[in-house]
């Protein structure tokens, strides 16, 4: 597999080698984020892992500009992790076409976990509510809602009846 890494920090690039580094396992460190699409189109990586900021460029930008890339016929499709500093982040790196995502501090299980689901086509996402969980609470909102909407026609027709 061969990991592009896009980060100006070197802690990142530490813990990410670590988590990942295997004899089948080649790494391009990257700490300009102007450089990425050029290393993309020499050599195309398995996946892109960026962090939130590389140098002069954020990985949200990074992302996108692959992604226009792609678009366009310039680049093939890249397979993006974003590395993100807080659950903020977490809605530009949706909007910026990232595969996956995770929230630092780093750990190795998580990062391999997400390398192997983008790596094979799939998504990685943390800090976001589970789908089973997100129809059970709109399921318990429309319950409810119709629970309140009961109980308001009741009331309104007792009150119509006195």
């Amino acid at each position: 597999m061969h990991i592009l890494i896009a980060t100006d920090a070197q802690w990142v690039v530490n813990e990410v080698k670590a988590a990942l580094d295997s004899p089948s396992t080649t790494f391009a460190v990257l700490s300009n984020g102007r450089d990425v699409a050029p290393t993309v189109a020499a050599n195309t990586p398995d996946i892109a892992i960026l962090d939130m900021q590389v140098g002069s460029m954020g990985g949200m930008a990074i992302t996108m500009d692959l992604r226009l890339d792609q678009s366009s016929g310039a680049l093939p499709k890249v397979p993006v992790l974003m590395l993100l500093d807080r659950v903020a982040d977490i809605h530009m790196a949706r909007r910026s076409g990232a595969d996956g995502w995770t929230i630092k501090p780093l750990d190795s299980l998580r990062l391999r976990k997400a390398v192997t689901a983008i790596a094979g086509g799939g998504c990685y996402a943390e800090g976001i509510p589970t789908p089973d969980l997100e129809e059970e609470i709109t399921e318990e909102a429309v319950a409810e809602d119709a629970t309140v909407t009961e109980e308001v026609t009741a009331d309104a027709a007792e009150t119509v009846a006195q």
